[in-house]
């Protein structure tokens, strides 16, 4: 079993900046990957950001690419999405995510289904 605890949720006018984390506990040596994923009000659970613990390969949605950016140090089992320039279309609840898979593509990244734990979730509010 893998824990997720995510914090640095929040309000923020449009343009701003966020940067959420997430602390995992437990079996974190069977980390493959995180990821975080955002839901909003009526919306299926999409993809944001995942990055493999080994390695740090890193895959972004099309639509944070160049202003979000998905980091980790693994000794503190820690993830991070440092979120700027954010509009209102980015509102939503984020979820991060962990999967002792091996995840052979970017595709397999990007998949709700990839992932094994996930965490309570953190809301951002974006005012325009």
């Amino acid at each position: 079993q893998v824990q997720l605890v995510e914090s640095g949720g929040g309000l923020v006018q449009a343009g701003g900046s966020l940067r959420l984390s997430c602390a995992a506990s437990g079996r974190t040596f069977s980390i493959y990957a995180m990821g975080w994923f955002r839901q909003a009000p009526g919306k299926e659970r999409e993809f944001v950001a995942a990055i493999r613990w080994s390695g740090g390969n890193t895959y972004y949605a099309e639509s944070v690419k160049g202003r979000f950016t998905i980091s980790r140090d693994n000794a503190k089992n820690t993830e991070y999405l440092q979120m700027n320039s954010l509009k209102p279309e980015d509102m939503a609840v984020y979820f991060c995510a962990v999967t002792a898979k091996i995840l052979y593509s970017g595709s397999y990244y990007r998949r709700v289904g990839s992932y094994d734990y996930w965490g309570q979730g953190t809301q951002v509010t974006v005012s325009s």
